[in-house]
């Protein structure tokens, strides 16, 4: 019989750092002191994520990447040639993500220890980009998708599929800490108070996201409450207009 005590037994929380990368990237690394495995969400810079491994104590076991950008794999051969890791990513991408050893697509979910993993489809920033949400943990890594206050730019995909995308995180639990993959607050809130010049809430997370920039601290995780409150592009009310604020951004 599996009581409250040994099912809370099994699922020992994750233990999550992250962790400044390039000149404005975040590395991720997700721990299960159960298991002893370690995965880092993507590889902006595959020698700064073994080193912060290895202060931990913890063992690199794996590799979730989100997209197949260069500051999202760019480690990825080195922490494999060193390591022997896993390299997970979709499948669209199993030529454009060194390394990649295991597939996934958008509904899959697979376990971490205890822990589900939900993979979601989130096109826009580049087709078969893909974000990690662990419910247990009350997280999601949302790459290159969802920024504070601000989206992935539309490299590949279109504006429908980047609204359909931020709907999807925006749909998750209000307080889900969303782990964004660089530091672009500052710069997104200048742009957003010109969508939303009237936006109390926005105008009053700037000063807060600007006082956290001033000690060097990190904006994120943010959250889907949050976004839905301050974000210009996940408040649009259509795909067409997140394109204009979008294309706006773009030139900004």
């Amino acid at each position: 019989m599996v009581t409250k005590e040994t099912a809370a037994y099994r699922q020992t929380p994750l233990e999550i750092a992250f962790f400044p990368c390039l000149s404005d990237n975040y590395g991720f690394l997700i721990h299960d002191p159960k298991t002893g495995r370690t995965t880092t969400i993507d590889t902006p810079d595959g020698k700064e994520i073994a080193q912060q491994a290895k202060q931990r104590g913890w063992t690199l076991t794996e590799i979730w990447n989100t997209h197949h950008h260069f500051d999202h794999v760019g480690g990825n051969e080195a922490l494999v040639e060193s390591l022997g890791v896993e390299v997970v990513g979709h499948g669209l991408d199993k030529k454009r993500i060194p390394k990649l050893t295991r597939e996934v697509h958008g509904g899959d979910i697979f376990k971490f220890g205890a822990h589900d993993v939900h993979v979601i489809t989130t096109n826009g920033h580049t087709l078969g980009h893909i974000i990690y949400y662990i419910p247990s943990a009350k997280a999601a890594f949302v790459g290159d998708t969802l920024f504070v206050m601000g989206c992935g730019r539309l490299f590949e995909g279109s504006p429908a599929q980047m609204y359909e995308s931020l709907s999807k995180i925006c749909a998750l639990p209000d307080d889900t800490k969303l782990y964004c993959a660089h530091e672009y607050t500052l710069s997104n809130g200048r742009f957003a108070v010109t969508v939303e010049p009237e936006n109390t809430d926005l105008k009053a997370y700037i000063q807060e996201a600007q006082a956290l920039r001033e000690r060097n601290h990190p904006t994120i995780p943010t959250t889907p409450a949050r976004e839905k409150a301050i974000n210009p592009f996940v408040r649009a009310e259509s795909a067409e207009r997140l394109g204009e604020i979008r294309a706006a951004k773009d030139v900004f």
